[in-house]
């Protein structure tokens, strides 16, 4: 009997209105190392996908789409790991150094959480594998525990 079983994230899409300006900036901030490039049928490079250190086989692909972009705009499609709290002050520095405005370190539904925008806007974040212990449920936006995932509905 064959499982339906995942194996990973393969990749994710980034929706950019500046090629260039996205792959400076990503290489910067997060040591991007391009692998790949997309050309159109004209032949322009409108999207390539590049290795992060520290995800492994998950690459970050970036697309040409300035309505995505626009539209993506302030939301957080993906939270990247970072170990500990320690780690996550590390990162702040960085981007301290790179003049990369962000947030305080948050304390989040189960971990610690750093948040900063790339160039379009897209809302990013660092989130801690290691966890605060604070219950946060009773705050509004905040995670709560599903007891029973078989049977759950949002209402």
């Amino acid at each position: 009997m064959t499982t339906r079983e995942l194996a990973g994230v393969h990749h994710v899409k980034i929706p950019v209105t500046d090629l260039a300006r996205s792959l400076g900036w990503y290489r910067q901030v997060f040591g991007l190392r391009p692998t790949v490039e997309f050309r159109d049928a004209d032949g322009v490079v409108r999207g390539f996908v590049g290795d992060v250190p520290g995800l492994g086989a998950t690459t970050v692909g970036f697309r040409v789409n300035p309505a995505a972009a626009e539209g993506c705009r302030g939301f957080d499609p993906v939270s990247f790991a970072v170990h500990t709290r320690d780690d996550l002050e590390a990162w702040a520095s960085h981007l301290d150094r790179l003049g990369v405005r962000h947030s305080p370190v948050i304390e989040a539904s189960i971990g610690w959480l750093l948040v900063f925008d790339d160039p379009d806007g897209l809302a990013l974040h660092l989130y801690t594998w290691a966890e605060h212990g604070i219950d946060q449920s009773h705050r509004p936006g905040y995670g709560r525990a599903i007891t029973d995932p078989d049977g759950w509905q949002p209402n």
